[in-house]
């Protein structure tokens, strides 16, 4: 089962090295890993998506607690959530097989952002579902290159966080 962790840390050198260090340490695989900043310049946020039961997943927030840079750990397993993933790869697309490639990204809304002769550069957007979906019907096409920067995540909760709070 997959499970997906919002983890906000303090911006400084190194806690990405320690939380991907507690990982391996315990032998925790990690699925997705996302990192980026947060509106405050002081904080980022990370986006991790880990695999295993309810009893690995309660070990990773209860070590992930523990370590000195992080804020907060929130999981996503009991509450509502919107993600997202960024998928940019080149397939392969001949004069013969170009229109239904065209015709695929429509429906799909991704969107062409570059055309060679032989081949085309696509970025999709989406959930998990709809990724594997989009990749499964170009695959036959041929897919060159694939490059994906792994979930994101935001709670389904009117803008209220549990950070509100404590301020």
């Amino acid at each position: 089962m997959h499970h997906t962790i919002s983890i906000l840390v303090e911006n400084r050198f190194g806690v990405l090295a320690r939380v991907a260090g507690m990982f391996s340490g315990r032998g925790f695989n990690i699925e997705t890993l996302n990192v980026g900043p947060t509106l405050d310049p002081t904080t980022s946020r990370m986006t991790i998506v880990v695999r295993g039961d309810h009893k690995i997943l309660e070990q990773v927030n209860k070590q992930l607690e523990k370590l000195v840079d992080v804020i907060d750990v929130q999981d996503f397993s009991d509450e509502e959530f919107v993600d997202r993933e960024l998928v940019l790869l080149r397939v392969r697309a001949t004069s013969k097989t170009r229109s239904e490639v065209l015709q695929i990204c429509e429906i799909f809304r991704a969107k062409i952002i570059d055309m060679q002769a032989t081949t085309l550069a696509i970025e999709i957007t989406g959930s998990d579902g709809k990724i594997r979906k989009f990749l499964e019907l170009l695959s036959r096409f041929g897919i060159v290159d694939l490059t994906r920067t792994g979930k994101v995540a935001l709670p389904r909760n009117n803008g209220k966080t549990k950070y509100d709070s404590d301020k």
